[in-house]
């Protein structure tokens, strides 16, 4: 009798505990309140003192790698674009609506490394945007061949700039304990130059204008509103 008494016990503790954690289970997309982010809209073609190079073709990914952004990501955007002093910077955005694994798969660090990119120096720092607002971001130097190619990136997730898998995790379990599922978006700023400290000023000034040139509501998408501070890097 008290075996079985025991085993009901159990089991009804069971049947409690998968009910909670269905209920507690993230249900609500954060991105549901924006159906009409276009990143063709928020990332404008012409900009202070930069404009698309229509000149170079877009580079596409290979099929199979295409087939897996697709699974991951709902938008990417890529284009060239170059300065009055002919400067080129590479952008590369991408956005996915349901980001509750933290856009693991395709950052730089990664995604470069499985295209035959051999990764040099990286660098952490922060780098102010729009006044007193500064981002988390990663600057890497990667090579193929005679390539060499910096990196600038940052990811976003939720409304929260991160440059860590351990910072995206932390962010899905705040969203998380509010049932909700963070949008994500990785921006990837890069230019060919065999020297990062001469690369990473020029990756500087065009997000910057990128930035002023956005309307403040797309910036907060962008950039996030979590880290408001001073900056204190040399980015």
């Amino acid at each position: 009798m008290n075996s079985r008494r025991t085993a009901l016990v159990v089991m009804a503790a069971m049947l409690g505990s998968a009910a909670l954690a269905d209920w507690a289970r993230p249900t609500i997309k954060v991105s549901d309140s924006f159906k009409n982010f276009k990143l063709d809209a928020v990332f404008p073609k012409s900009f202070g003192d930069w404009r698309v190079d229509e000149n170079l073709p877009v580079i596409v990914p290979p099929p199979d790698q295409q087939a897996q952004l697709d699974k991951i990501y709902n938008q990417t955007l890529a284009r060239t674009y170059v300065n009055r002093e002919g400067a080129r910077v590479m952008l590369s955005v991408a956005y996915g609506g349901d980001q509750s694994d933290g856009l693991t798969v395709h950052v730089p660090d990664v995604c470069y490394v499985s295209q035959g990119f051999r990764m040099g120096e990286t660098r952490d720092a922060t780098l102010q945007v729009s006044g007193d607002i500064v981002i988390p971001v990663r600057h890497l130097m990667m090579t193929m061949g005679p390539r060499l190619e910096v990196v600038t990136y940052w990811v976003l997730m939720g409304d929260e700039a991160t440059t860590s898998n351990t910072q995206r995790k932390w962010v899905s379990i705040r969203y998380g304990l509010k049932r909700q599922i963070p949008e994500g978006m990785l921006i990837r700023v890069s230019s060919i130059n065999p020297e990062m400290d001469k690369a990473i000023p020029l990756h500087k000034d065009f997000i910057n204008q990128l930035m002023l040139a956005m309307p403040e509501n797309q910036r907060d998408r962008v950039i996030g509103r979590v880290s408001v501070k001073k900056d204190d890097s040399r980015s």
